[in-house]
């Protein structure tokens, strides 16, 4: 009878959960998809309303709005290389910081960390913040946009609380053999973090490519460092306030509207993203076997 009431409840549960994960599924998943069915639609057709997953009228001309945008390839190009070499900056930096932090012979690793903590929450301002990195030589120079990313608390703490997980039987039997930190780190610390590098190297990257205001604050007046998401948040500033521009976008590309040159932008900036996420998706799992040791 207990066997029959369990088998019960536990197909009530996949019923309930498997109902609850397709809602879920739709509700995150609508928006976008409603995004780029407006994206790929006559800009003036949209503005009748009644389209949801599928566009009634199809057209690529909001993109070809969007990609003919001025300085676009340049902040293409520029978007990436902040990309990628920001997160490869920050993730090794971080990592190392972590590293040195979890040992447990480093002294004053309960201070700093309390230290860095602080600074999650507490900042100089954006004036102080400006002021410094002009001191420094960073405005009007690519370095802005990744020096000051190298080091996050928030990032460097996560990957310190996962090192500090792992067996410290693996780096004692390690240094018996005549291993160093240097070593330790690199082939045995490492190969076991991968599921946390893939974490704080997502993170680091939407960061990266989502950001616009740097640009904005601290190479406006350069247009060789401009990036992807500034122009693209100056076209959608200019179709949104200025009724000149809609019109003579109407005239020069045909049938666009703010709305839609609006949601062929977002797709864009999206794509990306999307397309990295499968290949650090595997990664995004807890309880990985950190090793055969058994403490």
């Amino acid at each position: 009878m207990n066997k029959k009431k369990r088998t019960m409840a536990d197909k009530v549960f996949v019923v309930c959960n498997t109902v609850f994960m397709i809602l879920f599924v739709i509700i995150t998943l609508y928006p976008v998809l409603n995004t780029l069915a407006v994206s790929f639609n006559d800009g003036t057709d949209a503005l009748r309303g009644g389209i949801y997953l599928w566009p009634r009228k199809w057209t690529l001309k909001n993109y070809t709005t969007v990609l003919q945008k001025n300085n676009l390839v340049t902040g293409a190009f520029i978007s990436v290389a902040r990309t990628v070499i920001g997160t490869v900056l920050a993730l090794v930096s971080n990592a190392i910081l972590a590293f040195i932090v979890s040992r447990k012979k480093f002294l004053f690793k309960k201070q700093l960390s309390f230290f860095w903590v602080v600074t999650m929450y507490v900042n100089g301002g954006l004036i102080p913040t400006f002021l410094l990195y002009k001191n420094l030589g960073m405005t009007n120079s690519f370095a802005v946009y990744v020096v000051p990313g190298m080091i996050s608390a928030f990032n460097m703490l996560v990957i310190r609380t996962y090192m500090n997980g792992i067996p410290d039987s693996l780096e004692e039997s390690a240094q018996l053999d005549g291993a160093g930190y240097g070593t330790i780190f690199l082939k045995i610390i490492s190969p076991l973090c991968k599921p946390v590098y893939a974490t704080v190297a997502l993170f680091v990257a939407v960061g990266q490519w989502n950001s616009w205001f740097d640009a904005m604050l601290y190479n406006r007046l350069d247009g060789k460092l401009t990036t992807l998401q500034y122009e693209l948040m100056k076209l959608l500033s200019s179709v949104t306030s200025q009724v000149t521009s809609v019109e003579a976008m109407k005239n020069s590309s045909g049938n666009v509207t703010p709305t839609s040159v609006r949601a062929a932008a977002t797709i864009l900036t999206m794509m990306p993203i999307i397309c990295l996420y499968p290949f650090l998706q595997k990664y995004f799992v807890t309880g990985m076997t950190l090793g055969g040791v058994k403490e």
